[in-house]
C-alpha cells in the first residue's frame, strides 16, 4: 500500500514524518515546512557524521543536536564553496597574443607565456598583457625650426609592447609616456632641421630621425615598448603665411624643372660635340697616315726612278716630260691645229672653241681649209713633239758650242 493511500492505518513510509503526529492519521493537509528544512539539515548532518535528530533522547536534547547539526552543515557548504571558489581562482589561461606578468606578495615573481598557469590565490597577482597588438598614437603640433619659422607637424607612431613586465612595473600609464615622448623627440627634432627641409625632401629623413630618437627614450624610461613605423603625416606652414609658401613652392618647382631642361639639353649636346671632336681626331689621324703613306710612297718611287735614271738619263728624262706634258695637257682645254697647204695660220676663235671645249673636256677636231675633218692620232703628235723637240735641243748645243 502507497504511504499517501487514505485509510486510519499507520504508515511510516511518510517522508515528512505526518504519521500520527499531526492530529490523527486520518490528516492530508500540506507538510510543514520548517520540519522539513529540519529534517533535511539532519540527513546532511548524518551524512557529515554527526547526529540525527531522532535519538533516544527527549525533545530538548532532540531540538538542541538538530541546531548543532543545522549549523554544521551550513559551515560545510560554506567550505565547500570556499575550496571551490579557491580551485577556480587557482587557475587561468594566457592567451597566444598575451604575457601574463605574476606579482607575488606586490613583487615580480616571473613573466608567463601562453597556456594553462596556476597560481596562488590572495597571494599571487597577475596581469595580463597584450603583446602583438600594434597600437597608435597622435601627435600634432605648432612648433619653432632652426631657422626661426613656424611649421605645424602631424605625426603618427604605432608601437607594440617588447617587454611585458618592463610594461607594468615601470610605466604607470604607458599612452601618456609615449604621448610625452613623442611630442619631446618631435620637437627635438624639427627645432634642428630647417623650414625648408620640414616641408619638402627632408621629411623622409625627419620621419626616421623621430622614430629613432623616440626609441632611445623609451629605452631609457624602461618602458617595455618598440617602435613599430613612424609617419609624418603632413607638415605645413601656418594658415597665415600658406599661400607666400606656396608661391615659393612654385618657385622651386619652376627651378626644378628649368635644371631638368638644362640637363637635357646638356645630355643632348654634349654627346654630339664629343663625336664631332672625336670625328675630327679621326679625320686628322687618317689624313697624318695618308700624307705619311704617300710620302713614302713617292720616296719610293723617286728612288726606284733615280736608279732608273741613273742608268739611262736620256730616255728616263724623255718620258719624265711626257708624263709631265699628259698631266697638264689631260686637265686643260686644248686645240690642235693640223694643216697641209702652208706655214701661215690662218685665224681662229679661239676663245669660243676653248668655250666649247670646256664643257665636253675633249678634242675636236677641227676642219680644214679644204672642208675635210681631220681627227690626229695621239701616238703621231707625241712623235712630232719629240721630234720637235730633239731639234731644239740639238740645236741649243749648237750654239752653246
Amino acid at each position: 500500500m502507497a504511504w499517501n493511500e487514505p485509510g486510519g492505518n499507520r504508515n511510516d513510509n511518510d517522508p515528512w514524518g505526518s504519521g500520527g503526529r499531526r492530529g490523527g492519521g486520518n490528516d492530508q493537509g500540506p507538510p510543514d515546512l520548517d520540519e522539513a528544512l529540519k529534517k533535511g539539515l539532519d540527513r546532511l548532518n548524518q551524512l557529515l557524521g554527526g547526529k540525527g535528530g531522532k535519538g533516544g533522547s527527549g525533545g530538548g536534547q532532540s531540538s538542541s543536536g538538530g541546531s548543532a547539526g543545522g549549523i554544521g552543515a551550513i559551515l560545510a557548504l560554506v567550505g565547500i564553496l570556499v575550496v571551490g571558489y579557491v580551485i577556480f581562482q587557482s587557475f587561468y589561461v594566457v592567451d597566444e597574443q598575451e604575457r601574463a606578468v605574476v606579482l607575488r606578495f606586490g613583487e615580480y615573481h616571473k613573466t608567463e607565456n601562453p597556456g594553462l598557469r596556476f597560481k596562488v590565490p590572495l597571494i599571487d597577482n597577475v596581469t595580463k598583457v597584450r603583446v602583438t597588438n600594434i597600437r597608435s598614437t597622435q601627435s600634432r603640433g605648432q612648433m619653432l625650426t632652426e631657422d626661426e619659422n613656424l611649421v605645424v607637424v602631424d605625426l603618427q607612431v604605432q608601437y607594440r609592447v617588447d617587454n611585458a613586465r618592463d610594461y607594468v612595473l615601470n610605466v604607470r600609464d604607458s599612452n601618456e609616456a609615449m604621448a610625452f615622448a613623442t611630442d619631446s623627440a618631435l620637437r627635438h627634432e624639427v627645432g634642428s632641421s630647417t623650414l625648408d627641409d620640414v616641408l619638402t625632401e627632408g621629411r623622409a629623413q625627419l620621419a626616421i630621425a623621430v622614430e629613432q630618437r623616440l626609441q632611445r627614450f623609451l629605452e631609457s624610461y624602461g618602458a617595455g615598448l618598440q617602435i613599430v613605423q613612424v609617419n609624418v603625416e603632413s607638415t605645413q606652414p601656418p594658415a597665415a603665411v600658406q599661400d607666400a609658401f606656396r608661391e615659393v613652392q612654385r618657385a622651386r618647382e619652376d627651378e626644378q624643372r628649368v635644371r631638368e631642361e638644362a640637363a637635357t639639353y646638356r645630355n643632348r649636346v654634349v654627346p654630339e660635340a664629343r663625336g664631332r671632336a672625336q670625328r675630327l681626331v679621326e679625320e686628322a689621324m687618317a689624313y697624318r697616315s695618308e700624307v705619311i703613306e704617300r710620302a713614302r710612297g713617292e720616296t719610293a718611287r723617286f728612288n726606284e726612278m733615280l736608279a732608273v735614271y741613273q742608268l739611262a738619263p736620256e730616255i728616263t728624262r724623255e718620258r719624265l716630260y711626257i708624263a709631265a706634258l699628259e698631266s697638264v695637257l689631260s686637265s686643260t682645254s686644248k686645240v690642235l691645229v693640223d694643216t697641209k697647204s702652208s706655214n701661215n695660220m690662218m685665224y681662229l676663235p679661239l676663245d669660243r672653241l676653248t668655250s666649247g671645249q670646256q664643257s665636253s673636256r675633249s678634242v675636236t677636231p677641227l676642219q680644214e681649209a679644204d672642208g675635210s675633218v681631220n681627227d690626229p692620232d695621239l701616238s703621231a703628235l707625241t712623235d712630232r713633239v719629240l721630234r720637235e723637240l730633239r731639234t731644239r735641243q740639238e740645236a741649243n748645243v749648237r750654239r752653246g758650242r
